[in-house]
């Protein structure tokens, strides 16, 4: 059969014509955000259509990354409705609590005011229920039996068209997957979810976010998200390790890396090796291992235990990240694995590492899952192991952001509520003033700090800003009502978002902190206590 050649050019001329308006539509332009007032006060605001529907994050453009992920290398792909369908089938029959939530969603509206960055850019399309429904009205379409007779009209639907493809960009990256939303839903959907499908879909079809897959890339082929190499990471805990033997003048204090046979595989996020205010927190648990008198070692072949695959709904990502650990600790035949202050690494370490490379009967008995710092901190503390001078945190009145990849992810330590009380109980063993911030603002209820799930780079930085909103609001009640002059964190991401919110609205940077920094501060190093 002859080919029309002048229908296949055309073809191809149509092609290359949504990929050059969606990659001129999806331009990254820098917007900057302006902080609000502090009053103390949470308002939910008046509604204005499409106020951020031009802050996106940048696309990821460099090949090699493209290539190792797996993904298209030229921007959208020649076919890209074929294959945004065929994804999207993929998932909701692989994911079929996907499925699920958008079968099941009656639009009732508990969710519209819950969201921190609906409540900060007031735009519609950040209301939870609103965003789904970008996605849920392409179900409709072309998964519902009435959408594939009778068309979008008859079902409330979408067709896929490239401004289509750039509302999904915008706003299912205006969503930090923090899943306070299905907190309030009487359904129990969890948008989170939606949004890492959206976002799955759309790697598929070529548009790839650069911020969190430069990370992943890094994070599987070099072993951490900075992209520090085994010499830059050997350097950088020495001189921590250094530090803290020159404050301390204890000589034998250390920061051991690739010690075979240690009792603990200590995994924490990059950033605690030389930025602040993290790295405060690593002088924290230097102490602590040593003052208790525990052998213990990080790993330069897993020196990352932050893990993004979580927030692109890639599985496979996540678990080649993941491995790492895994391959480290039964190469340093440790007894036992223990996480630092970082909350999606505590989440994939916590809820995901038994399915992807357990179980882990290879490990001490006692132990026979991942435990996070915090949970070995405080029995040490209940224990008596550990000497503190709970005046050495005097300055403070802390109050406490619960992360939440922690808050809304597993419980902590066995025991039910353990990732609410058993952090707070290391506040409150090393420091003598403890206030909580409003109750609708923490545990189960807690608001993002705004940054999560990829989006901490400063191409979303008006995002970051107009997130941050509600918990700077909440902090600034305590701050004035209490006294509140230090808010103890257990990420990364809100340690980095936070201490440079705090100064943008007008808060010093140093009320921002480690909880492990305020345990450094306060344990008294010398003689050891009986364990």
């Amino acid at each position: 059969m002859a080919v029309d050649k002048s229908t296949d050019d055309s073809a191809q001329g149509d092609s290359n014509d949504a990929n050059t308006r969606v990659q001129e539509l999806l331009k990254f332009v820098k917007v900057k955000g302006k902080p609000v007032e502090l009053t103390g006060e949470i308002k939910i605001p008046k509604i204005k259509p499409n106020s951020f529907i031009n802050v996106k994050p940048q696309l990821l453009t460099a090949l090699e990354p493209l290539e190792r992920l797996g993904y298209p290398v030229n921007g959208l792909v020649p076919n890209w409705k074929e294959v945004f369908l065929k994804k999207m089938d993929e998932i909701l029959k692989k994911y079929r609590s996907v499925k699920l939530f958008l079968d099941i969603c009656v639009r009732c509206g508990a969710c519209t005011n819950k969201c921190h960055y609906f409540i900060g850019t007031a735009d519609p399309n950040n209301m939870p229920v609103a965003r789904a429904e970008l996605m849920r009205k392409v179900y409709r379409r072309y998964f519902t039996w009435q959408g594939k007779l009778f068309g979008s009209k008859y079902v409330n639907g979408s067709d896929l068209s490239e401004e289509l493809l750039v509302m999904w960009y915008t706003y299912f990256y205006q969503c930090s997957e923090c899943r306070r939303c299905s907190v309030f839903c009487p359904y129990g959907i969890d948008t989170a979810e939606i949004t890492m499908a959206a976002r799955e879909i759309l790697n598929s079809v070529g548009l790839v976010q650069k911020y969190a897959h430069e990370i992943i890339d890094k994070a599987q082929n070099i072993g951490n998200n900075l992209g520090m190499q085994k010499n830059a990471i050997i350097n950088a805990l020495e001189f921590v390790q250094d530090e803290l033997q020159e404050t301390t003048e204890i000589p034998d204090i250390r920061v051991p890396i690739d010690e075979e046979g240690a009792d603990v595989l200590f995994v924490t996020p990059s950033a605690d090796f030389f930025a602040s205010p993290h790295i405060e927190s690593l002088y924290g648990y230097a102490k602590v291992f040593h003052q208790a008198g525990i052998s213990w070692t990080m790993s330069t072949h897993a020196s990352e235990g932050g893990n993004f695959g979580l927030f692109i709904h890639n599985y496979g990502h996540m678990k080649k990240i993941n491995k790492r650990i895994w391959e480290a600790a039964r190469e340093l035949k440790v007894k036992r694995v223990i996480g630092g202050e970082c909350g999606h690494m505590w989440r994939v370490l916590s809820s995901y590492s038994n399915t992807m490379f357990g179980p882990f009967d290879w490990l001490d008995s006692r132990y026979p899952r991942p435990q996070h710092i915090c949970e070995f901190t405080l029995d040490l503390l209940k224990r008596g192991a550990l000497k503190i001078d709970k005046t050495a945190n005097d300055e403070f009145v802390v109050t406490m952001h619960d992360s939440c990849q922690v808050a809304r992810g597993l419980e902590m330590g066995g025991t039910k509520y353990g990732q609410f009380e058993i952090p707070r109980g290391v506040i409150r063993g090393v420091c003598n003033r403890y206030e909580d911030m409003p109750e609708n603002t923490i545990k189960e209820r807690t608001f993002c700090c705004g940054a999560g799930q990829g989006l901490l780079g400063d191409d979303m930085i008006a995002t970051r800003v107009k997130g941050a909103i509600p918990r700077m609001q909440a902090y600034s009640y305590v701050k004035r009502e209490k006294g509140v002059n230090f808010l103890a964190l257990i990420c990364a991401i809100c340690k980095a978002q936070l201490s440079k919110m705090f100064p943008t609205y007008g808060i010093p940077m140093e009320e921002v902190g480690g909880i492990h920094q305020l345990v450094g501060r306060a344990i008294v190093l010398g003689a050891k206590e009986g364990i």
